[in-house]
């Protein structure tokens, strides 16, 4: 245990105000790196040791279960034992309020919690009970289920508030109906786990009276971040005593897809007035060129809560600013960036970050930093190969270029579904592994088992669709094929609403055909098979736990976490900002406090990257520089000598035919396409003579040049070459049919 003086001497003058402030509703505003943890801790501590509260008479309310242990561990350090302290997320918080009091609802205390396949489960059964079509309604259904809970509303009154919402009618009858399976099987999702507890304060006061007196302080963190029945709840935490303090940074509220108000912060003075507000705008964290560039983009917002922050630091180095010619040239700028900063610095791996807006254009990063042999770990998302779709598109294309895969044939007829049940899959298994055969040699001799006719027809004209796509394969690029699979499965339907998580998986898809398309530029006359052994070689890395590697991540994925070199990738509009925020000023401004958060992640440096061209939405496309580029040009200042890159993808039309670009929706030139499906045989000159490809050889490339071999994989007719061309970055080469000779 501490004393109260050498707690207040650790804080500065701005941070000491709130922590002595201690009656009624306060408001914290706390800028990025300013300390908001330290004067929250420090508060608590001074209402015990100070004020002589008791432990048990605090509540604090987290945003994570790693920032409540961190929270505990501060607190017990300073003032000792903190055991009856209520220190959670509010998640946790309420389960504990249900399981006192949730009888009182007509449940037992004895509750389950759904997760997410229980809750799909659940309403899957109902739309078989009301003869709706699940693949239609569940997404929207789940959607506005959890939306109502999170606003407080029943489904009653969601069909009033949201009478205009397509299938309203369909939605609020489903509602009914989980409302009534939830109830029967006593159990409760985890919206609930809010929902019911405001429910019970509501229906029954005096349950949360016994909590309001109980608690004389109610301190809530993140605020930004909290929604509708959040802070409904901490609102009733503090009718008895009115002591509420709550910390959070308007400018970083960046959750509003998933219900956050960030009206929350920004009207509590409304909500509780004569409030005290205190700002915290001094940054222990970046340099002062990274805050001016923050503070001069966040600016541009209009509904904030008016704010600059600033540092006793450093100016730092300049921020720079790089265009790639496409997405591949990005990432190998950020890559060599790495590998210099690392042979002339004493930084770690774990000092550097990527952040990106969409997981989809990690790609080229991971492609990137394992030819470069940089270690990295991706947040907010799966590695890219192994990402769901990307994982069930590639199955198609497994089973297609080999016939005994059962692991693609079983994911491939799975997605998208096509009626064929687990009971099905299990018998055609368990008589294929009897007879020592592969499910599609199952398949062929279906008469032999026991299972149902109707069945039977669907096993054997999935097979049969497989086989067409066989066909395919030997007269249509990756690429192409690619397509043909996604046209005639209907694949993309399953993501036709237009949600976050939907845009972000077709854009993945849309990555996926990149990689094809950048395989067959640079590997000509290479086919399907050739380019699901690159596959494998990208996803078969194993990713590094020593916690020394580069953190490739999603903005959402980062905050509250910071790093001394950060590069903030995809600058491009339609990327960050993305698309759908451009026709509304709201959804605008919190991809600007996005950019705003990611900025303030940097501790010593800072590059924005863009491409000129990214392969996106079926076809590559001309990039348009992202708008906070532009607002940051006076922070910036160097706009106008940004580093290009050159690299044959900086192509000033489509219809380049020496490049094998067009505007047909295959993305070749008509030349380059015939070329593709002529021949599969190898088409490079080099010498096959597989003894020569050692590292440090020098090669000629029709298209790139000399360059330097500068990593040798596999062997024989399986080898691949990593080469360095000057100008065009590193190319990984399949031997047998690049074409080089060696110089």
């Amino acid at each position: 245990m501490v004393d109260v003086n050498s707690i207040l001497n650790k804080l500065n003058e701005a941070q000491v105000k709130p922590v002595v402030d201690t009656e009624g509703a306060v408001l914290v505003i706390a800028g990025a790196g300013s300390g908001k943890t330290r004067v929250l801790t420090s508060r608590i501590a001074y209402l015990i040791l100070e004020k002589g509260v008791s432990p048990s008479e605090i509540v604090a309310i987290t945003f994570t279960n790693k920032a409540a242990e961190e929270m505990k561990s501060r607190l017990s350090s300073m003032v000792g034992n903190i055991g009856s302290m209520w220190v959670s997320t509010i998640h946790s918080m309420c389960v504990k309020i249900l399981r006192r009091d949730i009888d009182k609802l007509g449940y037992d205390t004895n509750f389950s919690i759904y997760d997410e396949q229980d809750k799909d489960k659940a309403l899957k059964r109902i739309f078989d009970q009301l003869g709706y079509d699940v693949d239609k309604l569940l997404k929207p259904v789940k959607h506005h289920i959890s939306n109502a809970k999170n606003e407080c509303l029943t489904p009653e009154e969601y069909s009033i508030v949201y009478a205009d919402v397509q299938f309203i009618d369909e939605i609020v009858e489903v509602y009914k109906a989980y409302e009534r399976q939830l109830k029967t099987t006593n159990s409760l999702d985890f919206d609930d786990l809010l929902f019911k507890t405001y429910v019970l304060f509501k229906e029954f006061p005096f349950v949360a009276d016994d909590y309001a007196e109980r608690f004389k302080y109610v301190h809530i963190d993140e605020f930004q971040d909290t929604n509708t029945v959040q802070f409904s709840i901490v609102q009733r935490l503090a009718t008895k005593h009115g002591n509420i303090f709550v910390v959070g940074d308007d400018d970083q509220s960046i959750y509003g897809w998933r219900g956050a108000k960030v009206e929350n912060i920004l009207r509590f003075d409304e909500k509780y007035v004569g409030a005290k507000i205190y700002k915290l705008e001094q940054n222990y964290r970046s340099t002062k060129k990274i805050l001016n560039l923050a503070n001069t983009i966040i600016a541009n917002n209009k509904e904030r809560r008016e704010k600059e922050l600033w540092t006793e630091n450093g100016d730092g180095v300049k921020i720079e600013t790089f265009i790639g010619g496409d997405e591949n040239s990005e990432a190998s700028f950020v890559a060599t960036q790495i590998k210099t900063l690392m042979s002339r610095t004493n930084l770690n791996y774990s000092d550097f970050a990527v952040f990106m807006r969409v997981n989809a254009i990690s790609r080229a990063f991971e492609q990137e930093f394992t030819k470069y042999g940089i270690p990295y770990k991706v947040f907010g998302g799966f590695r890219f190969f192994e990402r769901k779709e990307i994982k069930d598109v590639l199955a198609y294309l497994k089973i297609i270029a080999n016939p005994l895969d059962d692991e693609a044939f079983l994911r491939a007829i799975s997605f998208p579904k096509r009626g064929v049940g687990e009971k099905t899959l299990t018998e055609i298994k368990e008589y294929c592994s009897a007879n020592y055969i592969s499910i599609t040699q199952g398949i062929e001799r279906i008469d032999e088992t026991d299972i149902s006719s109707s069945a039977k027809n669907k096993l054997v004209n999935f097979n049969n669709l497989i086989k067409s796509f066989r066909g395919y394969s030997n007269v249509l690029s990756v690429v192409q094929l690619i397509d043909k699979v996604l046209e005639v499965t209907d694949f993309l339907k399953q993501f036709e609403e237009d949600t976050e998580e939907n845009v972000s998986r077709k854009m993945n898809i849309d990555e996926l055909k990149n990689t094809a398309e950048q395989f067959a530029k640079e590997n000509e006359g290479a086919g399907l098979r050739e380019y699901l052994s690159s596959v494998t070689l990208s996803s078969d890395i194993d990713d590094i736990n020593d916690g020394n590697a580069v953190t490739v991540a999603t903005i959402h994925a980062v905050k509250g976490l910071e790093y001394k070199v950060v590069f903030i990738a995809g600058l491009d509009e339609k990327i960050l900002p993305i698309s759908r925020s451009f026709d509304d000023d709201e959804d605008m401004e919190e991809e600007r406090r996005l950019m705003y958060v990611a900025i303030t992640r940097a501790q010593e440096r800072l590059y924005l990257t863009r491409a000129k061209s990214r392969y996106m939405y079926g076809k590559r496309d001309f990039m348009m520089q992202s708008r906070f580029i532009k607002e940051g040009a006076s922070a910036l200042g160097i706009l106008e000598a940004q580093r290009q890159q050159p690299t044959y993808n900086s192509y000033s039309s489509y219809n380049d035919e020496d490049l094998g670009y067009s505007s047909n929706n295959s993305g070749y030139s008509s030349s380059y396409a015939k070329s593709m499906l002529s021949s599969n045989k190898p088409t490079a000159k080099a010498n096959n003579d597989f003894s020569k490809y050692k590292k440090g050889a020098f090669v000629k490339h029709v298209k790139f040049g000399v360059g330097t071999i500068i990593e040798v994989i596999g062997s024989g007719d399986n080898m691949l070459v990593n080469v360095s061309f000057q100008g065009f970055g590193n190319k990984l080469l399949a031997v047998k049919f690049a074409p080089l000779e060696f110089v």
